[in-house]
């Protein structure tokens, strides 16, 4: 069996999801198909003995839907012949997924189009080298920079059919209305012809609901439904009996006083808006694999025969050696030959601060050396590195994430199969027993003057069951949740809380768990001076020989030192006769004839200075997770600062409510294992896992994931975005990186914890208006549905008119509006705290 990652376009609601797993599923050789419709991605399990991509193309677009293609270009040298050429294009076209491969011989070029996702290229490469022939500097489309142009497209797509559709729909509502209550007396009476009417709901059914009707009609071809099917229905329906009215009067449907035009136009414009709002919202997790792909470095400078040569970086071997210069960044990882350097791993690790490398230390590909230099031993490669697996982690979790269930698909899809069913009953029971045993000439329409004695059994019938259709058809379902999600946004960014699609306020109704990475979550994430430890002189003595010695320093501990002397004395420290900064170990200065020593204790020992001093408050120190810096002065002791990541301010108070409410918070950090339960204490948190790698953080979601809790991730870094895909809900916070922010489902701008308490307390209000409007969206329309049947026909003698049924659709649409606008009196938890 294999397993192959698609990219398919188009699907825009969780009944696309289920509409192309029920269609690829039913391709002989297919065991399982997972979609993620957050990043377009199908993922096929399958036999290729059996089947292969190109049935799996065919079915998904048979569906109505896109297969995502690649184009991707590289240099071929030592080709010279016809020959030559079918050599390469037979081996770039065996490759699953490829659907042209063309050499051009002059230009010594091969240009591949394949299905995204699918193409191999470190294998395509091997395989033609192994041809005799040199192939490099392959150049790729980037497939995510297609995925974010095929959504913003999408955009500008509903964003027209609104500018027409929507004008339009207010027009014949209006028209609709025009002698009814105030409106007689300022809408035109023309607005009320039928005619004008059938003129403007005309292009609105044709341009804004031609793709429910084809998408319909291409499903239904394939035995599989969706949404698309009810919105055409209530649309078809409606303005087809409308046109016969209009056109032939007497054509026994109900006449010109049975037309619902508006009801066409308005369940167009409510679903259009819909899409629209989706489009906007459509998770961007895409957008965090494209950042994290960029931060992969394209060269490697490695050392052949004591010499450095530039190659591509997937090029290089396990075992070469390669060179990294300061600000440059790993592309491998390894263990260093030669030199040292202080090493920012922060993307991978979460450690705000940088890590002293030396022989023998072992480092990250993906991370960035940011001073010294180093010669690296390639232990890891290309897409074993550090950086790789992040991305590969990312992408696993994207595509194994269950497919939403959209409340809308489920009640909507249900009811109106029943609805449907429930119509053609109503007209075979009028048709072949009610109307000979019930009908009465003085029969009428309620809330109408027309009498409809002349329709005749099977006109009377058919107005029965499509006044069923009309008054069940739920237009307020594409307004429902659309609303409530504007509502509930608007109101999370009045309290600093992004949510990036309408299904995670869904989700964090239902998470238990809570995550958070340590450092620049629930600290601060960057250090600050906590203690200042002097021996032989006094504190601001110490801080003025600090200041000095780590004023041309670099390296963030020296600025959080400097910083500190800047609050105290409200000035600049005096710059050090001379400086030398020796990486991954300290600082040699001085100043007005002081030679002064500033590092770890190690670099003070080396140096032949006596640190017995410190033993007792060091080992106190370091329990409480704080990093030492000593300083000497002519080769003497004079103190010591402690400083440390410090907790944020409403950290403690947001876990508290967390607990309060009944959620588990956990810290997850690759900080150690001291430091971790010094800052978790601080805070609140008993459950913590210290000392992972991306990795360690994927699979503890994991391990609480499979105890049947929902798990929501907090973090702020590159190193926690696998964490945050992996997660049930990502929670990026807007003070960490561009890449956390992305990969996250919601973004706390301020990142204060107390933002995630809003957050939940905004999903739960959000949510449960969801509910509420789903059910005002059904509830005239259910209770309507009786008399629309003629259930009480045989005592009243009256049947609900087609105007009726409209205006009971627009007051279920009222009613979704006025009940979504109650969420603006709404206040989270968390704000209350502050």
């Amino acid at each position: 069996m294999e397993t192959v990652n698609l990219k398919v376009y188009g699907m825009s609601c969780a009944a696309c999801v289920k509409k192309v797993e029920k269609g690829v599923s039913g391709i002989p050789g297919v065991e399982q198909v997972v979609v993620n419709l957050i990043n377009n991605q199908v993922a096929v399990k399958y036999d290729p003995g059996k089947t292969g991509i190109k049935d799996f193309a065919t079915v998904i677009e048979e569906l109505g839907y896109e297969m995502g293609v690649n184009d991707y270009k590289f240099r071929v040298e030592g080709m010279t012949c016809a020959a030559c050429v079918q050599k390469v294009e037979k081996v770039a076209r065996g490759f699953n997924g490829v659907l042209e491969a063309t050499v051009n011989l002059p230009a010594q070029t091969l240009t591949v189009k394949a299905y995204e996702g699918v193409l191999d290229v470190g294998r395509l490469k091997r395989e033609i080298r192994e041809l005799g022939y040199e192939i490099f500097n392959y150049e790729e489309i980037d497939p995510l920079a297609r995925e974010r142009e095929a959504r913003e497209k999408e955009i500008r797509h509903q964003r027209l059919k609104m500018l027409v559709v929507w004008p339009l729909a207010l027009l014949a509502m209006l028209g609709t209305m025009h002698n009814l209550w105030i409106f007689k007396y300022f809408v035109p009476e023309f607005l009320g012809n039928n005619y004008f009417l059938m003129a403007i709901t005309t292009p609105v059914v044709i341009y804004g609901g031609y793709e429910f009707f084809v998408k319909s009609y291409q499903g239904l071809k394939r035995g599989v439904t969706d949404m698309n099917l009810l919105y055409a229905t209530g649309i078809g329906s409606a303005y087809i009996i409308a046109v016969i009215n209009t056109l032939f009067p007497k054509a026994g449907f109900g006449g010109p006083k049975a037309t619902f035009f508006e009801s066409a136009a308005l369940l167009t414009a409510f679903i259009i808006l819909g899409r629209y709002l989706e489009a906007l919202t459509r998770g961007r997790t895409s957008e965090a694999l494209r950042k994290l792909i960029s931060l992969k470095p394209k060269t490697a400078r490695v050392l052949i025969d004591g010499a450095e040569k530039e190659i591509p970086a997937d090029e290089v071997e396990i075992g070469d050696l390669v060179v990294v210069r300061p600000g440059e960044t790993i592309p491998v990882d390894g263990v260093v030959e030669r030199g040292t350097a202080a090493v920012d791993e922060s993307m991978l690790t979460g450690e705000s601060l940088p890590v002293d490398k030396e022989e023998g230390s072992h480092v990250l590909g993906g991370s960035i050396i940011k001073t010294g230099a180093l010669t690296i031993k390639a232990t890891r490669v290309g897409k074993e590195t550090s950086l790789s697996r992040i991305i590969k982690l990312m992408e696993e979790a994207q595509t194994t994430k269950a497919p939403l269930q959209n409340l809308a698909d489920v009640v909507a899809g249900n009811f109106i199969l029943g609805v449907h069913l429930l119509a053609l009953a109503a007209f075979f029971f009028w048709f072949f027993y009610g109307y000979q045993a019930f009908f009465t000439p003085e029969t009428r329409f309620l809330m109408s003057p027309a009498k409809i004695a002349e329709v005749g059994v099977f006109g009377f019938s058919m107005l029965v069951s499509l006044t069923v259709l009309v008054i069940s058809c739920p237009c307020a379902v594409g307004l429902a949740m659309p609303s409530a999600i504007m509502a509930g946004t608007g109101k999370g960014a009045e309290y600093g809380v992004l949510f990036k699609n309408a299904e995670v306020i869904e989700k964090m109704t239902k998470v238990k768990v809570i995550a958070f990475d340590k450092t620049g979550t629930i600290t601060k994430g960057e250090p600050e001076v906590t203690d200042l430890i002097p021996f032989e002189i006094n504190e601001q003595q110490l801080l003025e020989l600090a200041g000095v010695a780590e004023k041309l320093s670099e390296h963030p501990l020296a600025q959080a030192i400097v910083k500190k002397y800047r609050e105290v004395n409200k000035a600049e420290p005096a710059e050090p006769t001379t400086f030398h900064n020796i990486p991954g170990k300290g600082i040699i200065a001085s100043f007005a004839r002081v030679n002064i020593l500033a590092g770890s204790e190690k670099f003070l020992l080396e140096n032949n200075v006596d640190t017995a001093l410190t033993r007792e408050i060091a080992e106190k120190l370091k329990a409480e997770g704080k990093t030492l810096v000593y300083f000497a002065a002519d080769h003497r002791l004079v103190g010591v600062i402690a400083l440390a990541d410090t907790v944020k301010e409403s950290s403690a108070k947001a876990i508290e409510l967390l607990k309060r409410k009944g959620y588990i918070p956990v810290m997850l950090t690759g900080d150690n294992e001291v430091t971790a339960r010094a800052i978790a204490q601080k805070v609140g948190i008993s459950e913590v896992v210290a000392g992972v790698l991306p990795e360690g953080k994927v699979e503890a979601i994991k391990t609480y994931q499979e105890k049947g809790y929902l798990v929501a991730m907090a973090g702020d870094g590159i190193n926690d975005a696998p964490a945050l895909t992996a997660s049930d809900v990502g929670i990026a916070m807007g003070t960490g990186t561009d890449i956390a922010k992305e990969a996250g489902e919601v973004v706390v701008v301020k990142g204060d914890l107390l933002d995630i308490v809003n957050a939940l307390d905004i999903a739960r209000a959000t949510f449960g208006k969801v509910k509420q409007n789903f059910f005002w969206a059904f509830v005239y329309n259910t209770l309507g549905i009786p008399f629309a049947a003629g259930v009480f026909y045989p005592f009243t003698h009256s049947l609900v008119s087609p105007e009726l049924a409209a205006l009971l659709m627009a007051f279920s649409s009222v009613s979704v509006t006025l009940n979504t606008l109650l969420l603006k009196r709404f206040k989270p938890s968390g704000k209350a705290v502050v």
